[in-house]
């Protein structure tokens, strides 16, 4: 059941001139590029209105297009992904004569998303006037992970709001090894309106472009940040072995299963 109160947006930035993996939205996973399972799987979600994939590149434009789907062209100018998002709601927004009360960005190497994450994700923006911005977390239970700058790790204060999006291994297990859990970001967040107006106009922060996380620069603005938790097992890609992984993850998905016979005659 769509929410019937507010209007959410989903936006997927992706582009192909990653540095680390080169044309990575467009890597095959069951022979459906990257993107496309994130986008076919972010479109299911219950609570949104809209979605749309953002990118400076034609191919991965024509190939959303050639599915069915929705997509924009942005500029290649954007460093951060969120800028991105910013560029693409506007034009959305314009387009469709419409203003969307929830913004909620899914970056594209995120082919394991689950469309109950991000229903559940944008649910403290709903249920609570207080709550401005969410972003996801998932539980690290493979120690390797927890020393992988390609992993975003998340602590937060008692209030279950962000205090650091860090690349290093935080807190620090030299004092208390293993007697804590601990927390990597998940390549999702969302955004109130007003927020996203105000994020909009901030220019990208210290810490941000050192680490590379875009939250950063709500956290050196004093920006809360609420942290949702999922208990789903997903893996960003930001490599050929990333790429490998979720491959083997991905054999006994039920969700692709739902939808990999009917995407993979598209080419």
């Amino acid at each position: 059941m769509r929410s019937k109160n507010k209007k959410i947006l989903i936006v997927i930035p992706a582009r192909l001139a990653s540095s680390r993996f080169p044309n990575k939205p467009m890597k095959k996973i069951y022979g459906i590029p990257m993107i496309g399972h994130c986008y076919i799987r972010s479109i299911k979600s219950k609570l949104s209105s809209d979605c749309f994939v953002a990118t400076p590149d034609l191919e991965i434009f024509n190939y959303i297009k050639l599915i069915g789907g929705n997509a924009v062209m942005t500029s290649h100018k954007h460093i951060m992904c969120n800028d991105r998002v910013v560029e693409a709601t506007y034009q959305i927004e314009k387009t469709k004569n419409i203003k969307y009360d929830i913004i909620v960005n899914v970056q594209g190497d995120l082919p394991m998303i689950f469309p109950d994450m991000i229903d559940k994700l944008v649910m403290p923006l709903i249920n609570s006037k207080k709550n401005k911005t969410t972003t996801m977390v998932e539980e690290i239970k493979n120690i390797s992970e927890f020393y992988d700058h390609n992993r975003v790790k998340v602590i937060s204060d008692l209030s279950e709001n962000a205090i650091l999006l860090t690349r290093e291994p935080v807190p620090s297990d030299f004092k208390y090894k293993n007697s804590y859990k601990k927390f990597k970001h998940v390549a999702i967040r969302a955004y109130k309106r007003d927020i996203f107006k105000k994020i909009s106009k901030l220019k990208i922060t210290p810490i941000e472009k050192i680490e590379g996380i875009d939250d950063l620069r709500l956290i050196e603005n004093n920006i809360d940040i609420k942290v949702v938790k999922t208990s789903k097992i997903t893996e960003t890609v930001d490599n050929k072995k990333d790429l490998k992984k979720v491959i083997s993850m991905m054999k006994d998905d039920k969700l692709l299963k739902s939808y990999k016979k009917k995407y993979t005659q598209i080419d």
